[in-house]
């Protein structure tokens, strides 16, 4: 069984014999979240689509607007989540560990989607799909097993955690350097490419393995076989702080974006109260005339909800989640009216969002200029004596290393240069490369 005192370790990954702590009145886990806002990889958040294409005239959320609300909220369900445990584990020596899960969650959340390459989700598939049907099919027998495995599966969260760990040129050892607490909270899938099954989820890529393993160890997290271990709890909290957030927020861009009636939003989101709860909120919403204001405040309202339900839900299955034995998510174990509004939600988003002409066209487009970059740049990777290679390997920064001794690693240097493109950079290059349009200075 887990035990809080192990998990909540705020030690440095590459700086584990360090025996001094800085001084100030910032934890660890502050200095985290501090360290992630200040970096440039969060910074390229802001021109990385989340589900709509970036904004024009109308203001939808994009991947940095996404996590610092998704950090919101799952400081705020963390924080929930910890005053029941602090009075269960008051006689313990170690209780106050967990006044730092709001500060852990918070950093975890925004650092959860920092992998995640350009054109939303779709651009996550194309990655995986180039391998698996595109021409980097031809590459399968150079590659060994678990490799292609985690080609074939790219996984923007096991992207995140390489991201942040992996000790890019120049960097200094353990990556970001952030805590071994922090760093577990990120990995929703605490598994091998080779664990991934149909739905191509997995944690860590082959370079990255020995290094959860080390993390996994040092928190006591449960060991199921090869590569393959129990959630650290605090991820329970991070997925479902992302799972309200994209949601809630994606119906309020629906709206936003006159996708979905205003009388339609109103009569989705009202079905995650109860009756009693749903006449207050009505009462309330009949003294605002703004339409995009009243779901302003039905957005806070369930967000609110949410976060009760799911604090709810993990405090009554803790000792469930400490020994590895919780199945599902959070959000899964609601309670029914709330359950519904949410599948209701799902429901409209799948078929009516995510199916949008705009968001298909971003999708599309997406795809051939990943496909096109991973297509040029992986052969001047195999092939830098050729000229154009030559070119094309000083479009490369420096950090990413296209010289490394073995094929994948190499296919590695390509996949994180593109993975760390925004969208509009991802553009402008597959332009220039194209011969559609010339730099200006």
């Amino acid at each position: 069984m887990m035990n809080w005192d192990k998990l909540i370790c705020d030690v440095r990954l590459g700086q584990e014999g360090r025996q001094e702590r800085k001084g100030g009145v910032r934890s660890e886990f502050e200095r985290d979240y501090d360290r992630l806002i200040f970096s440039s990889p969060f910074r390229r958040l802001q021109n990385k689509t989340q589900v709509f294409p970036l904004p024009g005239s109308i203001f939808v959320h994009n991947r940095l607007t996404h996590s610092l609300e998704v950090a919101c909220v799952g400081r705020s369900l963390a924080n929930e989540i910890a005053q029941p445990l602090l009075e269960k584990y008051k006689a313990e020596p170690w209780r106050d560990k967990l006044l730092k899960m709001g500060e852990i969650v918070a950093a975890a959340c925004l650092a959860h989607d920092l992998g995640n390459p350009p054109f939303g989700h779709s651009g996550e598939k194309t990655i995986g799909a180039f391998f698996s049907e595109g021409r980097g099919q031809l590459l399968r027998n150079k590659l060994t097993a678990e490799q292609w495995d985690d080609l074939v599966h790219f996984e923007g969260n096991a992207n995140s955690f390489r991201s942040l760990v992996h000790q890019f040129r120049g960097r200094r050892p353990g990556g970001f350097a952030m805590t071994y607490s922090t760093l577990a909270a990120i990995v929703k899938y605490p598994y091998s490419s080779a664990y991934a099954g149909e739905k191509g989820k997995f944690g860590f890529f082959t370079t990255e393995r020995d290094v959860f393993a080390r993390i996994a160890d040092r928190l006591g997290m449960i060991k199921q076989g090869e590569d393959r271990y129990c959630r650290h709890p605090l991820v329970y909290m991070v997925e479902a702080a992302d799972d309200i957030c994209y949601q809630i927020m994606d119906i309020e861009d629906g709206h936003k974006l006159r996708i979905i009636s205003t009388d339609e939003t109103i009569a989705l989101l009202m079905r995650f109260f109860e009756p009693d709860r749903a006449a207050h909120v009505s009462n309330v919403m009949a003294t605002v005339a703004d339409p995009n204001e009243k779901i302003v405040y039905l957005r806070s309202c369930i967000v609110g909800l949410l976060v009760d339900e799911c604090a709810r839900v993990f405090v009554e299955n803790e000792d469930a989640i400490l020994r590895g034995e919780f199945s599902g998510t959070l959000i899964e174990h609601m309670s029914e009216v709330p359950a519904d509004g949410y599948r209701a939600c799902s429901d409209l988003a799948y078929h009516r969002l995510y199916r949008a002409g705009y968001v298909v066209d971003v999708d599309l487009a997406g795809n051939r200029i990943i496909n096109f970059l991973l297509d040029k740049l992986i052969d001047a990777v195999l092939h830098p004596e050729h000229n154009y290679s030559q070119l094309l390997l000083n479009k490369f920064p420096e950090q990413y290393d296209v010289s490394a001794s073995s094929l994948y690693e190499k296919i590695q240097a390509v996949i994180d240069h593109i993975s760390a493109m925004t969208d509009v950079y991802a553009l402008n290059l597959y332009r220039q490369l194209g011969g559609i349009s010339l730099p200006t200075v």
